[in-house]
């Protein structure tokens, strides 16, 4: 198994991204392919002592920048590292790629160059986001912010095929998010979406699922647009955040709170790693024809060592066959 990894991609690129791949060489065995500035690679593993084994080099002499245009920065940034990384992924040089680079520029270049599977209209963004009984699928995250009730509908089915899959969890639940439970509830297009996941085939469809019983976790996949969800994901990582601080500074405020502090610290510091997301690694790109990971911009080693175990989890589970052969059901 060949892993493709973004090296220029994120904040703290290329040191955080070597200390991940150097870490998931060691730990999983797998062969990884940067694409980036060589020399700047290079030089910044000599300087830390990272070792470059099984991570074959590959140069680009262009970046995409985060500000700019998705559509033009593919057309035109020929040998950046996201459309090299992308070109080597179409062409079978690499299972899966992985990159903490611009959203935009790696939804609209896996479109484009990677291409989607039949039956799919816009890949969606999906990532695992921890809740009460256990974490679920959120997709849309980010990727289309104005979705038709037939893509909704593909993304159910794509998310409970990588539940099943990837997360290993037998006939998975999907849900819809809307502001209520009844099928009334909500605008026209959630109306509709509703009543063709009910006759979608190859998913469990439970339902509408209000926002204030998505933390429960009693659903393995809540389907929404990419608006609502990107609104959902960084709320709720901003609160997670907000409520960890707001306990750890009320408790160790005055003696009486440094004491029982003591007592139920680890268990702070254990919500908190809940509520990472860095344990998760990344968001996946379903819909197209290869794995494609979109890790977060501020991913440090440990997330881009989740992203890659991600990765793998996903060629390793036949994810996109199994995503195909469903939606063609």
């Amino acid at each position: 198994m060949k892993i493709i990894v973004d090296m220029m991609g994120g904040d703290n690129a290329p040191l955080a991204v070597l200390e991940g791949a150097a870490q998931a060489v060691k730990e999983y065995g797998v062969q990884l392919i940067g694409v980036g500035n060589e020399a700047l690679v290079r030089k910044t593993a000599a300087e830390h002592n990272i070792p470059l084994d099984g991570i074959e080099l590959v140069n680009c002499t262009e970046t995409i920048e985060m500000c700019d245009e998705p559509a033009r920065a593919i057309r035109q940034k020929k040998d950046s590292s996201i459309v090299v990384g992308l070109n080597m992924l179409k062409e079978g040089k690499g299972d899966a790629f992985v990159s903490a680079g611009s959203t935009g520029a790696l939804h609209v270049g896996a479109s484009l160059i990677v291409r989607t599977l039949r039956g799919v209209k816009r890949p969606a963004l999906a990532t695992m986001v921890p809740a009460k009984q256990q974490a679920y699928l959120l997709l849309d995250c980010g990727a289309n912010v104005e979705c038709r009730p037939e893509m909704l509908a593909a993304f159910a089915v794509m998310g409970s095929c990588y539940v099943n899959r990837v997360e290993g969890r037998k006939n998975p639940s999907v849900a819809l998010a809307n502001n209520g439970a009844e099928e009334s509830k909500g605008t026209p297009v959630l109306r509709d979406a509703h009543q063709l996941l009910k006759t979608t085939p190859g998913i469990r469809f439970v339902g509408n699922i209000e926002p204030r019983d998505v933390p429960n976790g009693e659903v393995d996949v809540v389907v929404c647009d990419g608006f609502t969800g990107n609104v959902a994901l960084k709320l709720y990582e901003g609160m997670g955040k907000f409520i960890s601080n707001q306990l750890k500074h009320n408790l160790l405020a005055g003696v009486a709170g440094k004491l029982s502090a003591m007592l139920i610290l680890p268990r702070i510091k254990a919500f908190a790693k809940k509520m990472d997301y860095k344990s998760v690694g990344g968001a996946v790109l379903l819909g197209v024809q290869k794995p494609v990971i979109k890790a977060h911009g501020s991913s440090d080693a440990t997330a881009f060592f989740n992203a890659i175990r991600q990765a793998k989890n996903c060629v390793d589970g036949k994810m996109i066959e199994t995503i195909s052969n469903s939606l063609s059901e």
